[in-house]
């Protein structure tokens, strides 16, 4: 096909708008490595790709990366203002904070455990003291319970055959009185 030809003109145009569109992200992603240098942000991948409004996987492209990684080695090297305070923080002292952080969570974690053996003894301490009377009474109870239901299921089968015999003789009487008051109304037809 000829160069002039209508179809390569569009696809010319898509993929020049394409390099235009290209580089106006990757610029605004170095812009905005700049940017959070001079304010003092943290660069990462991620906050750079919100911040330029790019998506991430341009951050880690070639070229860009390389801007990237460069921007986070110089922040390594410089202190780290502190956003609570706004005081200068150096790499050690952030380190250093860090582990007392991890010292006082384990501190807290013992404490913690402490606390619930204490409570667990207490629990136990508790029931150890139970009176041995309110539980011989407590024992007591129960036992007789048990008696007194243990006698009704002894007691149940045999006042079940009771009622049935009962109700197969009323039905007997029943069927007779029935048979009786169709005897009587035929008569008197």
């Amino acid at each position: 096909m000829p160069a002039d030809s209508p179809s390569t003109a569009p696809a010319d145009a898509l993929r020049a708008a394409r390099q235009r569109d290209s580089l106006t992200k990757r610029g605004r992603v170095l812009s905005t490595l700049d940017t959070m240098l001079k304010e003092g942000e943290p660069v990462t991948f991620a906050a750079v790709a919100k911040r330029a409004e790019v998506s991430t996987w341009l951050t880690y492209a070639p070229g860009v990366r390389d801007h990237n990684e460069k921007a986070r080695k110089q922040q390594e090297k410089e202190p780290v203002r502190d956003l609570d305070s706004g005081r200068v923080v150096s790499p050690s002292s952030t380190r250093t904070d860090l582990l007392l952080a991890r010292e006082e969570i384990r501190r807290l974690r013992e404490e913690i455990h402490d606390l619930r053996e204490g409570m667990r003894r207490q629990l136990g301490h508790k029931f150890d003291h139970l009176g041995g009377h309110d539980l011989r009474e407590r024992l007591d109870e129960l036992t007789q319970e048990n008696h007194r239901l243990a006698a009704e299921a002894r007691e149940a089968p045999a006042e079940n055959r009771t009622l049935t015999e009962r109700v197969q003789a009323l039905e007997v009487d029943l069927a007779g009185a029935r048979t009786s008051l169709r005897r009587m109304m035929r008569e008197q037809n």
